[in-house]
């Protein structure tokens, strides 16, 4: 696919001679995530479950289910179809949540991988949204207002300009402000305490 691939650098002075590009597939190609996609489905298209039971973006996997010894037995089969074909399922970055939405108690025990303990946690992040134990999303809001002041102040040269027109403002703030404020929030189940924050 790269063989005889090139290349050239463009600049404020202008573009070089063309180069070969001899390092092949690397970490900043944009085919790097598509093809991992693809090896990682068709890996472990025999495990999955249906959404939102298995839920695969990239190397971030998801694993749901009603009981404790259910992620279990899906860690196991998962670390199985993984690292016999020479992948590696990361034992520090695993973690779970316990979410009790039901009302029923858990049942005991600890849930692992290949015998090492995943630690529990009382919120995680996932693909840029904030789970919480509880099923609230407090700490999820207050991050995308973090995010959306972050991003108002890189803007805010442009945004405070009395040169740029007004409409090009809004559209810029529509793009990235207000897009990384919101990002998510489709989904929140808003409650009376949180909607002054918004």
């Amino acid at each position: 696919m790269y063989e005889g691939a090139r290349t050239s650098v463009r600049s404020a002075a202008g573009d070089t001679e063309y180069f070969p590009v001899d390092i092949g597939l690397h970490q900043g190609s944009t085919w790097s995530p598509f093809l991992f996609m693809v090896i990682m489905d068709e890996l472990t298209r025999e495990i999955q479950d249906e959404v939102p039971w298995c839920m695969l973006f990239d190397e971030d996997i998801v694993l749901i289910d009603e009981t404790r010894g259910g992620p279990n037995a899906k860690l196991k089969k998962w670390r199985h179809s993984l690292e016999s074909r020479g992948f590696i399922l990361s034992r520090s970055k695993s973690e779970y949540l316990r979410c009790g939405f039901s009302g029923a108690e858990a049942d005991s025990g600890e849930v692992t991988i290949g015998g090492v303990v995943i630690p529990r946690v009382e919120k995680f992040k996932y693909l840029g949204s904030i789970m919480e134990e509880k099923g609230d999303i407090d700490e999820d809001i207050n991050h995308r207002i973090r995010v959306g002041w972050e991003k108002w102040r890189k803007a805010s040269r442009v945004l405070c300009d009395k040169r740029i027109p007004f409409r090009l403002k809004g559209k810029i703030y529509q793009m990235v402000v207000r897009l990384a404020l919101l990002y998510g929030a489709e989904c929140w189940p808003i409650k009376k305490t949180l909607r002054p924050k918004g």
